[in-house]
């Protein structure tokens, strides 16, 4: 499934810092600087209203980020120095980039390297993402907390977070999943939820879904497994294979879930229905209800996707995590699993080589995959550090196997375990 257009892809953004008080009713506003304890908003890109303006003013928030092609100027008295994305100097008389080839739904190269999903605000992009990873674990952790103490939970309270992982998902889509891939095997409970919701916005991006039902994917990522709070903790950590009955415990956590959300007032049918329901599969045969297809709504089908692919590239109490790329090829060979439009969106959404996966390439090097790159799914932009041939290092080298006259294509994914590479996430995300 082909992603839309977005309407925003054929110019570069044109961003300018100002203060909370020389904000107006009508400026778009980008960011909201600071964490996302200290406002109140859903999502931090938006158009400012009235109403909106008076409460960023009453809020912790010191200063935001307007792009001006969206809403208003700041008045000429008012002006800052304007900054692209990636936070290079940029003059306020540039003109629009280049329109985007209709063949990929990609613009010039040069204006890709610029672009929103430069290099370099990938890697900017990854650095908020450790920070939204490590508020979002303690989020989880202290909702789940909640519970167990035997406390009403209040979902509402997950919004800033939904916002800020939303809002990073938007800026570059495989940097926040990309890190929280890297849970270790303690914090996976906890921060399977975020990477969970990340993945599901990307998909609904991905889908065209509306902003509502964005809203209501990120929702459901960050609470889909609160029923795991009712748990047993022995059976929950368990470092090996669970029993028959320890399963069978297990099993009931999705309909745990949905118990403590409806009785904590929330009311939104799909999220309720994501809780209860992320574990059925395409052909009836998952639970708890062996739900058949026409009877899973998208959102729900989409969470189980999402679920399963966080799970096997994670490290677990009981096993470590598969290569985001060899998940991919196992989860497509899982007939009657996904619903197979879903799972082509998802595979669409984090690419056919997810950012970390470890490919091996025509000279007989192995990369490790950095970046979607603006052309085909099949040519991302990489980083040559070994010799598949020799089996020795070799000097590192970014290759952009999409870029004109580059003579390398991937020919398969490799095994990072198999060639001894403990640490590979070093090499991409430093």
């Amino acid at each position: 499934m082909e992603r839309p257009p977005d309407p925003a892809a054929g110019s570069r953004q044109m961003l300018k810092t100002i203060d909370v008080d020389q904000l107006r009713p009508g400026m778009f506003i980008q960011r909201l600087h600071g964490s996302w304890l200290k406002h109140p908003f859903w999502r931090s890109s938006f158009l400012a209203s009235e109403q909106d303006v008076e409460r960023i003013r009453a809020s912790a928030v010191e200063s935001v980020e307007i792009d001006v092609r969206r809403g208003l100027d700041a008045p000429p008295a008012d002006r800052r120095q304007a900054v692209d994305p990636g936070g290079h100097e940029a003059s306020a008389s540039v003109g629009a980039a280049a329109d985007p080839d209709p063949a990929t739904g990609a613009g010039s190269r040069a204006d890709a390297v610029a672009g929103p999903h430069a290099a370099a605000d990938l890697g900017s992009e990854l650095t908020r993402a450790r920070r939204i990873c490590q508020e979002g674990r303690d989020a989880v952790e202290a909702m789940f907390r909640e519970v167990r103490m035997g406390r009403m939970v209040d979902p509402a309270a997950m919004l800033p977070l939904a916002d800020e992982i939303t809002a990073s998902v938007d800026r570059h889509p495989g940097a926040l999943i990309s890190i929280a891939r890297l849970k270790t095997a303690d914090d996976y409970t906890y921060l399977h939820s975020v990477a969970v919701s990340a993945l599901m916005v990307a998909l609904a991006r991905q889908l065209g879904l509306d902003e509502a039902q964005c809203r209501e994917a990120a929702m459901g990522g960050l609470l889909h497994d609160l029923g795991k709070a009712c748990m047993p903790l022995d059976i929950l950590n368990k470092p090996g294979q669970l029993t028959d009955d320890e399963y069978m415990v297990m099993r009931t956590h999705p309909e745990e879930g949905e118990r403590l959300l409806r009785h904590s007032g929330l009311e939104n049918a799909a999220v309720l229905h994501m809780v209860r329901h992320h574990h059925e599969k395409y052909d009836g045969g998952g639970y708890p209800a062996r739900l058949p297809a026409d009877a899973i709504p998208l959102l729900t089908r989409m969470s189980a996707v999402c679920d399963v692919y966080d799970a096997i590239t994670s490290n677990r109490p009981y096993k470590e995590g598969w290569d985001p790329g060899e998940s991919l090829r196992r989860m497509a060979s899982w007939k009657g699993h996904f619903d197979p439009a879903v799972l082509k969106a998802f595979i669409a959404s984090v690419g056919i080589y997810p950012i970390g996966t470890l490919v091996r390439l025509s000279s007989e090097r192995l990369a490790v995959v950095l970046e979607q790159g603006p052309g085909a799914l099949s040519a991302p932009r990489v980083r040559v550090f070994f010799s598949a041939r020799l089996r020795r290092q070799v000097l590192q080298q970014d290759l952009d196997l999409w870029a004109p006259g580059c003579g390398e294509r991937i020919t398969g994914i490799e095994s990072p375990r198999q060639w001894g590479f403990r640490e590979l996430e070093k090499l991409w995300a430093p």
